[in-house]
């Protein structure tokens, strides 16, 4: 794939992104070539590559940096960049395998980067002989579902220049995952909505802290389906959101710290049991939060053995 920039009577191609070495030899031919034909030619110097942090998969927050002043777009959408080159970006859960990065340089030379995701599966359960009662909820619990829903986009639309999201984010609360992401349930035949967070199961009244640091944007205690809920802001789309509490510490608008105590787990909403189901969001994408923390398996080893070193 290929991407042309006019300087004069130049035009520079390049192809490709992160093979400097061969860019710069691709480079030196054309230009050889040029000089032949009596042009003259100022080659500017080739830009480093872009450097990306996260998983090349569906479900997956990407973070980035590229030279201060560089303008990048996903698939020929625009993405926010810090001003020191810093951005992040995501892929749904069902999303497009194959998907590109446009870099256009300070200098205006602009750069391709093909990215291939890993396809993913996901957890598909088929349930048979649900009653038409709930199948078709009711009408007014409808109506409150919408208005809850319409709130929480409007939270995770919040667009602020905070940098948390660059963050080396941790686990908001600690123990058995009893539920994945991008999980799904098909009753009678109809396919219901995926899960799109990671479940803990926890006891009513346990702690959960900030995975990074940010300011809440939607902190509200009793939504029809997710009960107490709550969504931290980190900066550039990139949100968190807390469902089923049972006790929220912090009310929109207040900065928090990564690791402070923001809410309590709960069972409220439409929960089976106490737990708390973490979401993580690039604006309305909804993403795993499982793909920007260590595995759980590994953080609760570490837990034991930080426990047995006091002991000892």
């Amino acid at each position: 794939m290929s991407k042309s920039r006019i300087l004069g009577t130049q035009i520079l191609e390049t192809i490709g992104l992160g093979n400097v070495s061969g860019r710069n030899k691709m480079l030196g031919n054309r230009l050889t070539a040029w000089l032949t034909l009596g042009l003259v030619l100022i080659v500017p110097q080739v830009q480093a590559a872009v450097t990306l942090q996260g998983k090349l998969e569906q479900g997956a927050l990407m973070r980035g940096q590229a030279t201060a002043g560089t303008q990048i777009s996903l698939n020929g959408e625009a993405i926010k960049v810090t001003p020191d080159g810093h951005f992040a970006f995501g892929f749904d859960r069902d999303g497009e395998l194959s998907q590109q990065l446009t870099l256009v340089y300070p200098d205006g030379l602009t750069e391709v980067k093909p990215l291939t995701l890993a396809k993913r599966e996901y957890d598909i359960q088929s349930v048979k002989g649900i009653s038409s009662k709930i199948m078709k909820p009711d009408p007014v619990a409808q109506e409150r579902a919408a208005k809850d829903t319409a709130q929480v986009k409007a939270a995770r639309a919040t667009f602020s220049e905070q940098t948390a999201f660059l963050q080396a984010f941790i686990w908001p609360l600690t123990g058995r995952i009893s539920g994945v992401y991008g999980s799904q349930r098909i009753y009678n035949d109809v396919p219901g909505n995926p899960h799109f967070g990671v479940d803990v199961a926890a006891k009513t009244g346990t702690v959960v802290v900030a995975p990074a640091d940010g300011v809440i944007s939607l902190s509200v205690p009793d939504m029809f389906y997710s009960g107490g809920t709550m969504v931290i802001d980190h900066g550039y789309g990139v949100s968190s959101s807390f469902l089923h509490l049972s006790k929220l510490y912090v009310n929109a608008g207040e900065a928090v710290k990564q690791g402070q105590a923001v809410a309590e787990v709960g069972a409220t909403g439409r929960a089976n049991g106490p737990h708390l189901d973490w979401r993580v969001n690039w604006y309305q994408m909804r993403l795993d939060p499982t793909t920007i923390v260590p595995p759980m398996a590994t953080v609760l080893a570490n837990e034991k053995a930080s426990k047995a070193a006091k002991k000892g």
